[in-house]
């Protein structure tokens, strides 16, 4: 599906070479260093240091192994973010899982954005200028999409008016960083379109997801072919008997839906016949941790 000339390239060519041109880069800094800040770029990973606030210490290391694996066969798909701290030296601002998982699969260079301390204004600006250049493919909007929520601390209703797309769009474009890796190279370098990738993405098996992915290549099937084989799928995967029937009241799913609307993340409730369940809040960052811990403790 793809050469290994392009396999770890992070993106195409739209961003990268917008924010790498003093010219286009509307956050460029002539700063100490051979890099611009806003410029997408290649870093040693030992010029980065890890962030002394950084909130999360806990890393699932089977889910980094598998990252780790992920990243030695595809590359880094999104950058990390880093702040140039001087000459040479550069600070995480997130993304300390893909750097870890990078040291893991043996990487020594990986990609990153670079940023200036109170830069926020100029990098918001700059993603908002460029995501709505044409040359943009669907992931790397996905990425300008994630980085104003995590580096700008919007939440996506004001991100949807900051770009002027319904919050809808917004989401769509956000859950495509959920796929496999391999689906989104295969975004990025048009071998899918995103309506292939928003029907895949209804699809919770991984390896069921690349099987599709697979075949649609393989056969040249179009966006209606995959949504009516997601179908038959999805009706299949209903017919099958569960160990333990999720019955929710309609009274706890209200709750969920109320909870969800407050936080601003995506709540799930699961319930068996019994009475015993989980309430799952799911949150996409350590800035959504920290805002979910206040609002429980709030009620403390």
């Amino acid at each position: 599906m793809t050469t290994n000339s392009n396999k770890k390239r992070g993106l195409g060519r739209g961003l990268d070479a917008i924010l790498q041109s003093p010219d286009t880069d509307i956050t460029s800094a002539d700063i100490s260093g051979n890099y611009v800040a806003g410029a997408i770029a290649e870093l040693d990973i030992d010029k980065i240091e890890t962030n002394p606030f950084q909130p999360r210490a806990d890393f699932d290391e089977t889910a980094l192994q598998e990252l780790a694996e992920s990243i030695r066969t595809q590359g880094v798909i999104q950058p990390v973010t880093v702040r140039k701290m001087g000459y040479d030296r550069y600070q995480l601002i997130s993304g300390e899982r893909r750097l870890r998982a990078s040291r893991l699969a043996g990487m020594t260079r990986i990609p990153v954005f670079i940023r200036v301390a109170n830069d926020e204004q100029m990098l918001e600006m700059a993603l908002i200028e460029n995501i709505h250049r044409e040359s943009l493919n669907a992931i790397e909007v996905a990425i300008s999409y994630q980085r104003l929520v995590d580096e700008c601390n919007l939440t996506q209703e004001q991100l949807s008016e900051k770009v002027g797309k319904d919050r809808s769009t917004v989401t769509n474009f956000l859950r495509l960083l959920k796929l496999p890796a391999e689906i989104q190279i295969a975004i990025r370098d048009g071998f899918i379109s995103m309506g292939h990738a928003r029907a895949i993405i209804t699809i919770e098996d991984k390896t069921q997801q690349l099987l599709i992915l697979k075949k649609i290549i393989d056969n040249g099937l179009n966006v209606r072919q995959v949504e009516e084989m997601v179908r038959n799928l999805n009706k299949k995967d209903a017919k099958k008997p569960s160990k333990s029937q999720n019955v929710v009241p309609e009274s706890f799913r209200q709750h969920a839906s109320s909870l969800s609307k407050a936080l601003d993340m995506d709540v799930s409730i699961n319930r068996n016949s019994r009475g015993r369940g989980s309430l799952t809040i799911n949150f996409k960052n350590d800035k959504e941790f920290d805002r979910l811990m206040e609002y429980i403790n709030k009620g403390n």
